[in-house]
């Protein structure tokens, strides 16, 4: 494909609002700022959050638009743009779910999360991987109040959902479905999702700072870098992790209190950092920990960051972070059992002989050049899919 045909794609995404941060948001500009770049004609079609908020009875009608699939469409939008490829990131909670089938041209979607198979998006709860939704249990999300804590407000999730992924309008519809790991794909087709229908294309990050610690100096401490709750397993590593160990937590969230509370002396709380700080303080790590107790539809975009610097990943058994490391040879994996001190140890022996493979995985697999290259095959595939 060449620079003269390239698609001009429409990118359809509800933007969530920034009262809490989202990578997804993230991606999608990162994505459409490359695909520029890549020679692509680029339009946003959005919804956002922000701005809709502040309207008058914004929350009913946001859940009258997902239980009905109705509502505010982009398709308007779109036969004014004529695309030659709409690709859908996020639907929920703005964009409804019905304009799908009058949209005639190819469409890719983007599968960030389990919102299909899940109201709370995650397949996890109660300090585990649940997934009595999608195992024919419809309504096991209401009864738990899966989103939110709120019976309320998952009732539009769970009516939306009650007929399982096999109705799902935009899996139904895409004729191609990104997914970003292994373990996403794995979890959508066991949920019924055809796997020939799947393509997998992990997210990127730019490329990263390659400072950190020189030959013959003192290895640097180990670092974590996310929100601060339940399902980011923090504080299970904190009552863990051993007191001649250190270790420096950037990220704020609602268990910071508790962490801090139960963290020994060798444990530093740095707070919220920016992008750019975050990542001249990671190069330093001697290997990023990622403790996460769910299962995610990509590898943490932490992980990607860690990868671009040359910093290796311990990452928890059962995470797609994990499922990603161990896969790429980037780190290590421990379980809920395994001795940390000993963990530790041996990978701070291992990891830093692993840094340059690091960074070479990352330039291979996870840089914009590689995602771009991948997601240029996908428009591809989909418009032999779907001549227009």
């Amino acid at each position: 494909m060449t620079a003269a045909t390239r698609p001009r794609v429409a990118l359809v995404h509800s933007f969530y609002g920034s009262a809490v941060p989202s990578g997804e948001n993230r991606a999608v500009l990162d994505q459409a700022r490359a695909l520029e770049r890549a020679g692509c004609e680029i339009f946003v079609v959005a919804a956002r959050t922000d701005d809709l908020s502040r309207t008058p009875l914004y929350p009913l009608r946001a859940a009258a638009t997902v239980a009905t699939g109705s509502s505010r469409s982009p398709l308007s939008e779109l036969r004014r743009l004529a695309p030659d490829v709409v690709h859908v990131h996020n639907l929920f909670p703005n964009f409804g779910r019905s304009w799908l089938r009058q949209w005639p041209g190819p469409l890719v979607a983007t599968l960030h999360n389990y919102r299909p198979l899940c109201a709370a998006a995650t397949l996890y709860r109660d300090g585990t991987d649940c997934t009595r939704c999608p195992d024919g249990d419809r309504w096991a999300g209401l009864r738990h109040r899966c989103y939110r804590g709120s019976r309320t407000a998952t009732l539009p999730l769970a009516w939306a959902g009650r007929r399982g992924p096999a109705a799902d309008a935009l899996l139904t519809r895409a004729d191609r479905a990104v997914v970003l790991s292994p373990t996403a794909l794995r979890t959508y087709a066991g949920a019924g999702v055809p796997a020939q229908r799947m393509e997998l294309v992990p997210n990127f990050v730019a490329a990263g700072p390659r400072t950190g610690p020189g030959p013959g100096t003192a290895r640097g401490p180990w670092g974590f870098a996310g929100r601060i709750g339940a399902e980011k397993g923090l504080l299970e590593l904190i009552h863990r992790w051993p007191a001649h160990e250190p270790l420096e937590v950037v990220g704020d969230g609602p268990l910071r209190s508790a962490c801090e509370a139960a963290a020994p002396v060798s444990v530093r709380f740095l707070g919220t950092l920016d992008h750019s700080a975050l990542r001249q303080r990671m190069a330093g790590w001697c290997g990023l920990v990622f403790p996460g107790r769910c299962r995610e539809g990509a590898a943490p975009l932490v992980c990607l960051e860690a990868l671009a610097a040359g910093v290796p990943v311990l990452a928890r058994a059962g995470t797609s972070a994990a499922a990603q490391t161990e896969a790429d040879g980037t780190g290590a994996v421990f379980g809920d059992r395994d001795p940390l001190p000993a963990v530790l140890a041996s990978a701070a022996e291992r990891f830093p002989s692993l840094r340059p493979h690091c960074r070479r995985v990352f330039t291979e697999q996870y840089s914009e050049q590689s995602w771009t290259e991948r997601m240029l095959r996908v428009y591809r595939t989909a418009q032999e899919a779907r001549p227009c």
